[in-house]
């Protein structure tokens, strides 16, 4: 079952420990780490699970990456093509997972994107609000019971989150400053 919480004041302590033992594993390799989805979202409800984003120099080295990352109890999730821009980890191996982390090469597209969308639902609050009751109806549409489920879940939320996009890249988020 796609579970949507109220927020948990908890989840950015949550993020820096796992942010710490990510830094560790990865030494230099991990350029930037910055928590993203909905759990970093002050006030957003949502799926009880903390998205991290580790940025690198280059991809190349997903192998050595996913070692690093197995480690500390994460799984690659091979998405195919999407590989060669955001490969996925999930922890733990198998659903429901309390930790997902996205790799990207820093200052390529899908790191701005990720930080631009976080970056305006924190500024926006209204907006958020508009997201969390977005993602309470999808999570009553699909039972979230298998990967499919799980996966149109994601897809349904893809009008809103380019309409987000739209809208925070058009005011030149993200920003520095954020």
């Amino acid at each position: 079952m796609i579970k949507i919480v109220p927020y948990d004041k908890s989840w950015p302590a949550q993020f820096n420990a796992e942010a710490a033992a990510i830094r560790k594993a990865f030494g230099s390799d991990a350029l930037r780490i910055e928590h993203v989805g909905s759990t970093s979202v002050p006030g957003l409800a949502a799926k009880p699970v903390i998205d991290i984003q580790v940025s690198v120099a280059s991809l190349e080295a997903l192998v050595a990456y996913s070692e690093s990352l197995a480690g500390l109890g994460y799984r690659h999730v091979p998405l195919g093509s999407f590989d060669l821009e955001y490969p996925f980890f999930q922890k733990p191996a198998q659903w429901p997972s309390t930790h997902h982390i996205h790799l990207c090469v820093l200052g390529d597209d899908q790191e701005s994107r990720h930080l631009a969308f976080r970056d305006y639902l924190r500024s926006h609050p209204e907006v958020a609000a508009e997201y969390a009751q977005l993602k309470h109806g999808l999570a009553v549409a699909h039972d979230g019971n298998s990967r499919a489920s799980r996966e149109r879940y994601s897809l349904a939320k893809t009008g809103f989150i380019a309409w987000v996009l739209e809208r925070a890249l058009a005011a030149r988020y993200p920003r520095p400053s954020e």
